[in-house]
C-alpha cells in the first residue's frame, strides 16, 4: 500500500525537523546532512571520506544525539581485531557456559572512525552485519536488531599505515559523500563559538529508534513506475558497457538507488519516484561502486565523469504518468 498524501506531508516535515537539529551542530552542510539521513531511513550506511577538520565525526556524532537510541564509537587502528568489533565469546566459570559478550558494533548507530586503518581481516568482520544485519560468532547468529547505521570515515591525503577499501566492502555503503570545508559564513559562525569543542553535546533527541523504523517502513512504500526501474537499470547496464570501467554498477548498487530514490521522494513530501530523483542520488549512491580500467584511469578518466555521461547518453522516462494513480 503506497502512503497517502498526509503520511508524505508528515514524512516531510519530520526529516525536515531531522535535518535543521543535525544542522545546529554541523553548519552550512544541510545538502549532506539530507544524504546521511537518506541512508539511514534507507536502512543503509555511509562512507565519509574527507580531509581532517571537516567534521566528519561531529556529523555522526549530531546524528546520534538526535536519534534516541544506542549508540558507540569504534577507532579503527592496525592492531584492531574481528573480535573487537563484532564481541567474543567468553568461558564463565561460574557458570560453566560460554557466554557471548557483544562488541560495538551492536548499536542502533555506529561510527567507524578511519575505518581504512584496520586491516582487511578487521575490515572484512562487518561484511556480514553490514549486509545481513546479523552477526556470527562461532557459529552462532545474532540479530542487530532496526535501526542500524553504520558511519563510516576514511581521510584519503594520508596513506602511510592504511588499508584500502575493497571492492566488495565499498559496495556495502549506500552512500559515499563528503563534507568539504564550510562557507565563509558558516567557518565565522564556528570561529565565535570556539570555546564550544562539542556542538553536538548540546543537541536533543528528537526522535525514538521505533520512529526511525516506522518512517523506513512507511518510505518503503513509495511507488516506483515500472518506467523507472527500467531506467535505473538501463544506467547501470550503461555504466558496465562504458570502455573506461571493468567493473559498473552492481544488482546491489541497483537496489540502493531504488531504496534510496524512495526515501528522497518521500523527503520532498511526494509518495512516488521521479527520475530526477535518480539523478540527483547516482553520483552518492554509485560511483564509489565502479572499478575504473588502469589505463583509462591514468588517461584522466573518473568515475564522475563516465556516470555524467550514461546520465546524458539515457532518456529518462516522462514524468507525467510515473504518480500512482
Amino acid at each position: 500500500m503506497t502512503m497517502t498524501n498526509e503520511q508524505g506531508e508528515w514524512f516531510a516535515g519530520t526529516f525536515g525537523k531531522l535535518v535543521a537539529n543535525v544542522g545546529r551542530a554541523v553548519l552550512g552542510k544541510d545538502d549532506v546532512v539530507k544524504l546521511v539521513l537518506t541512508a539511514m531511513l534507507a536502512e543503509g550506511h555511509v562512507l565519509l571520506e574527507d580531509a581532517p577538520g571537516t567534521g566528519k565525526t561531529m556529523l555522526a556524532r549530531a546524528l546520534s544525539a538526535t536519534v534516541q537510541g544506542t549508540h558507540s564509537r569504534i577507532q579503527f587502528t592496525p592492531d584492531l581485531l574481528p573480535s573487537d568489533v563484532t564481541g567474543i565469546t567468553i568461558y564463565d566459570q561460574k557458570t560453566q557456559r560460554f557466554e557471548f559478550h557483544r562488541g560495538p558494533i551492536f548499536a542502533n548507530l555506529v561510527l567507524a572512525d578511519e575505518i581504512n586503518r584496520a586491516s582487511p581481516k578487521t575490515q572484512s568482520a562487518l561484511l556480514e552485519v553490514m549486509e545481513e544485519g546479523r552477526v556470527t560468532v562461532d557459529g552462532t547468529t545474532y540479530p542487530q536488531g532496526r535501526p542500524f547505521m553504520v558511519i563510516a570515515t576514511q581521510n584519503p591525503i594520508e596513506q602511510a599505515g592504511t588499508y584500502r577499501l575493497p571492492e566488495a566492502q565499498l559496495d556495502r555503503f549506500l552512500i559515499k559523500t563528503s563534507l568539504g570545508y564550510p562557507d565563509r559564513e558558516s567557518t565565522v559562525r564556528l570561529l565565535s563559538g570556539a570555546a564550544t569543542r562539542d556542538r553536538s553535546a548540546a543537541l536533543q533527541a528528537i526522535i525514538t529508534t521505533q520512529a526511525v523504523a516506522d518512517m523506513a517502513d512507511l518510505a518503503a512504500t513509495a511507488h516506483v513506475d515500472e518506467a523507472v526501474l527500467e531506467y535505473v537499470a538501463r544506467l547501470c547496464e550503461g555504466t558496465r558497457e562504458a570502455d573506461e570501467t571493468r567493473v559498473g554498477v552492481s544488482v546491489r548498487g541497483a537496489l540502493a538507488m531504488v531504496r534510496a530514490a524512495k526515501v528522497w521522494a518521500a523527503a520532498e513530501g511526494r509518495n512516488y519516484v521521479l527520475p530526477d530523483d535518480v539523478k540527483e542520488l547516482a553520483p552518492y549512491v554509485w560511483t564509489h561502486r565502479f572499478v575504473m580500467d588502469p589505463e583509462a584511469e591514468f588517461a584522466g578518466a573518473t568515475a564522475e565523469a563516465v556516470l555524467a555521461r550514461v546520465l546524458a547518453d539515457t532518456a529518462a522516462p516522462q514524468q507525467r504518468s510515473l504518480a500512482n494513480a
